[in-house]
């Protein structure tokens, strides 16, 4: 079992910036791909990031690229997620997962065990 909390979210003005943290406890924590999705109000909850077990590779959805940066330090059993330059349409609930397979995988479906989220509001 992983549990997985997040932290970091809230209210931020049109080209903002946030940290969201993401704590594990459990099994290992460097043996899972740790992935941050986000899920708007009547919206499907949607991949935003993803990293590998080493943190070597990383992959970002379209609409986030160049502006958010994922990182884990294992030591700390933390992964982040850095949000820059941030827009109205970043307003959602984000959710950090763990993977244990270790792929970059993109799919909600893909992942075995997700925190209870946390909100980021942008306003315009």
């Amino acid at each position: 079992q992983v549990q997985l909390v997040e932290s970091g979210g809230g209210l931020v003005q049109t080209g903002g910036s946030l940290r969201l943290s993401c704590a594990a406890s459990g099994r290992t924590f460097s043996s899972y791909g740790m992935g941050w999705f986000r899920q708007a109000p009547g919206k499907e909850r949607e991949f935003v990031s993803v990293i590998s077990r080493s943190g070597a590779n990383t992959y970002y959805a379209d609409s986030v690229k160049g502006r958010f940066t994922i990182s884990r330090d294992n030591a700390k059993s933390t992964v982040y997620l850095q949000m820059n330059s941030l827009k109205p349409e970043d307003t959602a609930v984000y959710y950090c997962a763990a993977d244990s397979s270790g792929w970059l995988r993109r799919t909600v479906g893909a992942y075995d065990y997700w925190g209870q989220g946390t909100q980021v509001t942008v306003s315009s």
